[in-house]
This record gives structure tokens, C-alpha cells and sequence, in this order.
């Protein structure tokens, strides 16, 4: 069962193993260069952790009682969590690995591993996790934002990504290019973008759904 640990930002990698003897083998690596580990026995018992809020990764059996790695891996995927999963089992066959890895693995690795190839893994699974979370948070305060902007100055700033020309969009808006100006500047201070180059970046993490929204 994984147990409580300190709230904070450094990694920690969860290891999900039905065997007691490769979760303390895992543990014990990953202790020894200095990367923090959880165990449990169990799929049920990784999605019941509050530690999932951490940066890190899983390494994760394929095959255990209940729910399999698979299937977790599915669940994860449905629930919108993208923690990075390196599947580590005895009894891995190439559609299995095919399927993990379409489905985002880091990487399917077949036991008894090096200690070194999981550490490799374990090593690109935190990174992943560390830039995608880091992307996340930059999404979010482009989204937050973007919520400030005024309908106009939505339909500016996307006409701006385009490539279009204040007086190409004064023209498509039916307003004066002075007023294009005026919002232009109003989207490029909210959006704290400090070139338009800063400002077609903004845009283009915004999601797409957002992006839809605003009106030709």
C-alpha cells in the first residue's frame, strides 16, 4: 500500500507490483540514486493515492489480480491523468507492447531488466511528466487570460495568429485600423505577450476547443 508522504515537487515514482520481492528491488534502486519511491500491491491501490498529484512516473506489471496494468493504463487515459506508465512484466508479448506503447508508455520492458534500462526509462518518464506539467500550467494562464479578452479583442487575436495585416483585419471586421491598433495592444497587455511572436505562441496553446469558439 503506498503510504503518505511530504506534499512537495520532487519526483517520485510509484512502483505497482503484486510481487513483494520486485517492489522492495525497485524501491531499493531507485533509493540509490536518489529518486523518492511508493510501492503497492495493486492497481486499486495507485488510483486510491493522493501521491498521483506529484511529478514522477509509474512503473507498472502488466499482468496482477484485479484490474491489469492495461487496464489502468485505459482508466488513466479516460480520467485525463497522463502520469507516464513503463511497463515492466514476465510475461509481455509483442501485441501487448504494441498496444502499451500506442496507448503512450515510456517503455515495455520484459523482467529480469538492467538496472540501468529502468533507470533510463524511469529517468525519460520523469521528464515527460516534469515538461508536461510544466506546459499544463502554461496553458492554464494562457486560457485564464485569454477570459479577460473582450469578443473584439478574441476576434483580434486570432486573426493576428493568422498572419493577417491590421488593415486585412480592419477590413474583415468592418471596424478602422486604428481601432485594430487599439485592440491589438489591449490583447498583446492582457496577454502579457511581449511580441506577436510571444502572442501566436499563446494562441496556439490555447486549447482547441477555446480557439473554436471565437467567430470569423
Amino acid at each position: 500500500m503506498i503510504s503518505d508522504t511530504a506534499d512537495d515537487e520532487s519526483p517520485l515514482v510509484y512502483i505497482v507490483d503484486d510481487d513483494e520481492g520486485v517492489r522492495a528491488a525497485i524501491r531499493e534502486l531507485m533509493l540509490s540514486v536518489g529518486i523518492e519511491a511508493a510501492c503497492c500491491a495493486s492497481t486499486r491501490d495507485l488510483m486510491d493515492s493522493p501521491l498521483l498529484e506529484r511529478p514522477g512516473c509509474i512503473v507498472l506489471d502488466v499482468r496482477m489480480p484485479g484490474a491489469s496494468g492495461l487496464d489502468l493504463q485505459q482508466h488513466f487515459a479516460a480520467a485525463g491523468i497522463f502520469k507516464p506508465i513503463i511497463f515492466l512484466t514476465g510475461h509481455g508479448d509483442i501485441p501487448m507492447s504494441v498496444q502499451a506503447m500506442k496507448a503512450g508508455a515510456v517503455d515495455f520492458l520484459t523482467k529480469p531488466v538492467r538496472d540501468q534500462t529502468l533507470l533510463d526509462a524511469v529517468t525519460a518518464g520523469i521528464e515527460r511528466d516534469i515538461a508536461g506539467r510544466a506546459n499544463a500550467r502554461a496553458v492554464q494562464r494562457h486560457v485564464e487570460h485569454f477570459e479577460t479578452l473582450t469578443p473584439r479583442e478574441c476576434q483580434v487575436m486570432r486573426e493576428v495568429a493568422l498572419g493577417r495585416l491590421n488593415k486585412q483585419i480592419a477590413f474583415d471586421l468592418g471596424i478602422t485600423e486604428i481601432t485594430v491598433k487599439l485592440h491589438r495592444s489591449n490583447v498583446m497587455r492582457k496577454m502579457q505577450a511581449s511580441s506577436v511572436g510571444e502572442l501566436i505562441r499563446a494562441w496556439e496553446k490555447l486549447p482547441t476547443e477555446i480557439r473554436e469558439t471565437v467567430a470569423a
